[in-house]
């Protein structure tokens, strides 16, 4: 291969723009920021991708926010069916009752004051990692903690780019 676009790259550069917004929107569900990202193809290389997707990022309003974070399923209650999410709040499933029951709780106390579901890059952290998160993160500013909910949603978004321009058959 001449080009350092990976073969997930590639078929995402030569997508269709109805295929390039599915797959952009499994990534992310703000709509602006999949526009934005959608806008720059092609992209030489995974990471030109992740630059255009944090340049998107920094530029979501707080309703592009809200749409994105709307994606999102609480920590500890993955979305049924969807590998994504279980995948990436992997660090729950073993978690105990006792803490499962603990992270529920502060959920509900975080949405109840941020208006939204507590939003972090959980791959690769532990249920304890993730309570200890939303405990500290309870006492923000709602200002403070919509630009954590950014940096932590373009992490996501990262991680799942990855995974996309590394695959290796048809994602659509």
């Amino acid at each position: 291969m001449t080009s350092s676009a990976s073969p997930g790259l590639a078929r995402f550069n030569s997508s269709d723009a109805p295929t390039a917004a599915e797959l952009l929107h499994e990534v992310c569900s703000s709509s602006a920021w999949g526009a934005t990202v959608a806008a720059g193809r092609p992209y030489a290389d995974a990471e030109s991708l992740y630059a255009a997707s944090d340049a998107a990022m920094a530029k979501l309003t707080a309703a592009d926010l809200d749409e994105a974070m709307a994606g999102h399923p609480p920590i500890g209650r993955p979305k049924p069916g969807d590998p994504t999410s279980n995948k990436e709040q992997a660090g729950m499933a073993g978690a105990s009752e006792a803490l499962k029951a603990e992270m529920l709780d502060n959920n509900l106390a975080y949405q109840e004051k941020f208006g939204h579901v507590f939003l972090i890059c959980a791959t690769g952290l532990t249920g304890e990692d993730m309570l200890a998160a939303v405990k500290e993160r309870i006492g923000n500013t709602p200002e403070q903690e919509r630009e954590i909910v950014r940096e932590q949603l373009g992490k996501i978004n990262r991680i799942r780019l990855a995974r996309l321009v590394e695959e290796e058959g048809t994602s659509a």
